[in-house]
């Protein structure tokens, strides 16, 4: 049931000055790049505005695929394949980085019985 704005419902209303139409572009083996070209509100493309292009990739973990994105810094979409890789490789090492602090800070938490974690089911008087 959806919420009504009076009940704290997020804001669900478009911002028509940061419109964008998304393109995809594969190569079918490494990942994609989604070109995103800044629009006015009536359609037409917004030259105002520089063109994005975002990266995607994925990372095998125990979990399973580990879904990367990430902003590649380029003028046109020629520049954005040719940077595309050495765009992943540092959004991997920064994913890989971010997994470990959190592991690291996972490992040093105090378990404290009856907050839910590991042993939390032992009690002591």
């Amino acid at each position: 049931m959806a919420q009504r704005p009076e009940q704290g419902a997020p804001d669900t209303k478009m911002d028509a000055t940061a419109l964008y139409r998304e393109d995809i572009v594969t190569d079918r083996k490494v990942g994609t790049i989604r070109r995103m070209t800044p629009l006015k509100s009536d359609g037409t493309d917004d030259a105002a505005r520089p063109t994005l292009y975002v990266g995607e990739a994925q990372i095998m973990t125990n979990a399973g695929p580990l879904p990367i994105n990430f902003e590649i810094e380029a003028p046109n979409l020629g520049e954005a394949v040719e940077k595309f890789g050495d765009a992943a490789k540092e959004a991997v090492e920064r994913t890989v980085r971010e997994l470990q602090e959190l592991r690291r800070q996972q490992a040093s938490s105090i378990v404290v019985p009856g907050m839910g974690g590991p042993g939390s089911k032992i009690q002591m008087p």
